[in-house]
Formats: C-alpha cells, structure tokens, sequence
C-alpha cells in the first residue's frame, strides 16, 4: 500500500507553509468523526486503526517527494528543507477496531504540533472512513444471515488495488468467515476460500468431466460449481458422481449456485441432495449479495449454509461514503469549534462514555470533555504516544471477537436493516459548558 505522504492534498502543504511562515507550531488536538449515518444505517463499526498507525509511524519526505515539490513552484526552498525534517511526535486517541460507534462521537484523537496534525488529514479520513464503512456493512451482513459462514468475494469488483485488500480486512473483522482474497490472507492472516468460476467448467466439454477432474485435483476442497449451464442437472450430476468419488475417499463438501433464483433453487437442490443421501453435502450461493437479499433468504429460510458477497460489499453499494470530519478542537490550549450551518462541532478534547442495561446491552452513550470523569466504559484508549505505539498491532482475531462482542450488545432495535430508533448519544452538562463559553468568546453569542 502506498504510504507516501504526498499522498495528501495540495492545501494541507499550503497551510503547512502558512504556519511554519508564522510560527505556528504549539499544540493542536483534531478529532475524526461521522457527522450523520448513511442511509438505513443504525450503528457503525470502527475500523482502520492499524494502517492509521502503520502511517503515522513512517510520516516522511523523501528526497524525491522533496524535490517534487521543489520544481512545482509553489513553495519556499527553506520550508521544503523544514519538511524533509518532518515526523510524527504526537499522541493518538481511538475506539479499538471493532468498536460500535454513532454520530458525533469521535473516533480518533490527534495531539500534536499544529503541521504535524494538520498535514495527516486526508490519510486519516482515507484509511479510517473506508474500512469503518465497509466493516459496518458486512456486520449488516453477519446479523441478516446469523449462523451462516460469509466469504468476501469483492477484489474484482473494488474501486482498486487497496480497496479489495482493506476491503477483505474489514468484512472479516465484522465476522466474515474468509475472503476469496489471497493476498489478503497473507498480509493478514484472514482464511482464504475458493474453487472454481464457470470458465472452468467451460473449458471441459462434459461438465461432470470438469467436476471429477476438480475433485481430484483439489480432494480436501470440494466445492462445485453447479449453475454453469442446468443447475439442477448440475445437481443430477454431482449425485451420480459422488458415490465414485468417495470410493476414492474424495468428499464432495458442497455445491455453489451463482445465478438464477437462489431460494428456489436452494430449495429444489437440497431436496435431490438429500434425496440421494447426500444430507452433509452443503449448499453455497452468490452474485449480487448484500444484507438485503440475506435477510430475504434467512427469513424465508432457505436451506443456504454459506454465502459468497462481492460487489454490493466491496463497494457499499447502497451507502458508499460515510461523512467523516477531522476538525480542529483546540489549539495552544484554547478550545475551538466550527459553527457553519450544518456542520457545526463540539469544542475542546472529548470522551465518549458507554453504559449499558441489565441485560449487558447499549443504553445510552454520553459525549463529554476529556477531563469529566464518568462511571461508564471509556471508548477512546490511549494507542500512540510521542510518535510511538504503545502496543504491538492488535491480531485481527482479536478484534473480531471484540466486534462479536459488540454486536451482541446492540439493542434489537438497531440490529434491523431499516433505521430504527435512534440511539441515545447524551451531551454532558461540562462539554454543553465549554460549548457557551467557547461561543462567547468566539462573539457567537
């Protein structure tokens, strides 16, 4: 992935210039967060803390990228010396990945000196807003199909080389079983599954030809691609094949369907499966999945044991951007905040407190300054201090039984595809304090 730090916007560097020009180098504390849910949304899932980091640690300016913006005539020679100096030294905030979250609850903190703050913008929304995004729609997934193991099958249909590989991260921290992504399971450590595409069966000329071929190729993981041409006679086949294979201890572990009408065809499949006795051969179905058509299929319950979701994953199809801000909180000490109609902030360093009921799920979250100490779990965790980690990079196991975890908190109410209720995200009296004193000395009153 590239790390570079030219990978920003042109007006970061034209305000770094700004502030190194005026000595504007104190402390400056910005906050990530989403200013609404997209559509149908009730929760959100944080996520992309790890590559955030990752970034912040390796923050430079190579000679090359210096002498880049040597020749595009836009900056001061001295400040370009400056800059080749430049590193992170500042602190970081966050939820753990995995964390639930909700508008206006900040997701990340960065203190640090004002450039230094400033300059990681765009990245930080970048990394941030899309792995929280795609997370949050495959836990969609997870809670419209419960039980069902979901593979990601998005790299071919992602906006690009990062978005597959992040992609698959996200879906599998959110409770995705794997990911058809090889290169994912290598970078990190997600399982990897898949067979075969129709090209394969293609290129036989007798699809049960294509089938015995495969199994014993690939004896330990026998899926089969039924829908390439009849998919119930795809069926018949798979039925007269299996008993020759398992006299050659060859398994057929499940048939996958991918086009047609899935439930119809679910249906009809298990019925000449188990007719045949063929009761632990399982069936797979994919194309143009989302939590939408899970639903459908689980409510109706279709004899489905997994499912392949790609593109309306990959791409977040129905809700494909979350509004994510990086706004300046404080500066030097003093709070500060926005108050542009629509986009108006909370000032000054904050906290986000959970409570929860007696049955261990959300009631309420409270937003407060940092120094209003609450008997609620603290959701922001210390993870960078001075330019460096705390600790070790989180395993993504680890993270994703946290996400379980959180989702088994959630009220019933925002465990619906369709928004629901909105959940109680209370402002306390201090940050509610600091707001009216900010806004008098902003003249704003």
């Amino acid at each position: 992935m590239n790390q570079s730090v030219l990978l920003t916007d042109q007006y970061q560097l034209t305000m770094l210039q700004g502030y190194w020009y005026e000595g504007m180098e104190e402390t400056a504390v910005f906050e990530l967060f989403v200013r609404k849910f997209p559509s149908r949304r009730n929760f959100l899932i944080a996520a992309g803390l790890e590559q955030a980091l990752q970034y912040l640690e390796n923050l430079a300016f190579t000679a090359d990228e210096c002498a880049y913006l040597a020749q595009t005539g836009y900056f001061d020679a001295q400040f370009i010396d400056w800059l080749a100096t430049l590193r992170f030294t500042g602190d970081v905030d966050a939820m753990p990945e995995g964390t639930i979250f909700f508008p206006d609850e900040p997701v990340l903190r960065v203190t640090a000196p004002l450039p230094q703050a400033q300059l990681v913008e765009p990245r930080l929304i970048n990394l941030l807003q899309f792995q929280s995004l795609i997370a949050s729609k495959a836990a969609r997934c997870v809670l419209a199909a419960p039980g069902k193991n979901l593979v990601d099958f998005g790299l071919r249909r992602a906006h690009g080389f990062e978005a597959g590989l992040l992609a698959a991260r996200a879906a599998y921290l959110a409770g995705f079983a794997a990911t058809s992504n090889v290169l994912a399971g290598m970078e990190f450590g997600t399982p990897i599954s898949g067979t075969m595409a129709h090209s394969y069966i293609m290129a036989h000329d007798d699809e049960i030809e294509a089938f015995r071929g495969f199994a014993r190729s690939q004896p330990n993981n026998v899926t089969l691609l039924i829908d390439t041409y009849d998919t119930l006679a795809g069926v018949d086949k798979v039925v007269d094949l299996a008993p020759q294979l398992a006299k050659e201890n060859i398994p057929v572990k499940a048939v996958r369907i991918d086009s047609g009408d899935l439930e119809a065809l679910a249906f009809q499949t298990r019925r000449k499966l188990d007719a045949a006795g063929l009761q632990s051969v399982q069936i797979v179905v994919s194309g143009d999945l989302d939590e939408y058509a899970l639903k459908q299929l689980s409510e109706h319950h279709a004899p489905i044991d997994g499912y392949g979701v790609g593109t309306k994953l990959t791409t977040s199809t129905d809700a494909p951007f979350l509004n994510c801000a990086y706004k300046l909180q404080e500066y030097a000490g003093v709070p500060r905040r926005k108050v542009s109609e629509g986009k108006q902030t909370w000032p000054g360093r904050k906290q986000v407190f959970r409570y929860y009921d007696s049955n261990g799920r959300f009631e309420k979250d409270v937003l407060t300054t940092l120094d209003d100490k609450q008997d609620g779990a603290a959701l922001l965790q210390p993870v960078m201090r001075q330019g460096q980690r705390l600790e070790a990079a989180e395993k993504l196991a680890t993270i994703q039984a946290r996400c379980a975890d959180q989702l088994d908190a959630l009220p019933e109410a925002l465990e619906q595809i369709e928004q629901s209720a909105d959940y109680p995200v209370e402002i306390s009296p201090a940050l509610q304090r600091l707001t009216d004193e900010t806004n008098r000395r902003l003249n704003l009153v």
